[in-house]
């Protein structure tokens, strides 16, 4: 091998590490409609559109420090045993940092009914958008303690 082909060889998966990002809007409003609709989708049992919307190594922590991946949310999304009433976002606040990451945060209010029993809650959230070749994605997601909904 010669020693550019050598030095090509090592040196290009770093290069490609280096690469750019895809065009990822810097655009509050984009985030807050990527998690909008991500809200409603949990609220519809929209599991295919969860799907696209969550990164496939997508992390959740919850108040109570239980954690659930991907594959949790989407199960979730097919038990019949929920039955969402309301799960949307209000009182949005959006941060960039650097060129890859997005975070949101807000306040979520969830009314649903759990195997007979009333759901009627709120909680702070923060959840971080990544940037990838497909443009934002969620990745991961820190849900404050449940605090009863002020009517």
């Amino acid at each position: 091998m010669s020693k550019a082909l050598l030095t090509l060889a090592l040196f290009a998966p770093i290069a490609a590490l280096a690469a750019p990002l895809p065009a990822c809007p810097q655009d509050p409003a984009l985030i807050k409609q990527l998690d909008t609709e991500y809200q409603a989708a949990v609220e519809k049992s929209d599991a295919a559109a969860m799907a696209r919307l969550l990164a496939d190594d997508f992390t959740l922590v919850t108040g109570k420090g239980q954690v659930y991946g991907k594959k949790d949310l989407l199960d979730q999304a097919h038990d019949t045993a929920l039955a969402y009433e309301h799960q949307s976002d209000t009182r949005q606040s959006v941060r960039f940092y650097g060129e890859g990451t997005a975070v949101i945060t807000a306040l979520l209010y969830i009314k649903a009914l759990y195997k007979g029993d009333t759901l009627d809650f709120d909680l702070w959230f923060s959840d971080v958008y990544t940037c990838t070749p497909k443009g934002w994605i969620y990745s991961f997601g820190q849900a404050g303690a449940h605090v009863p909904h002020a009517s």
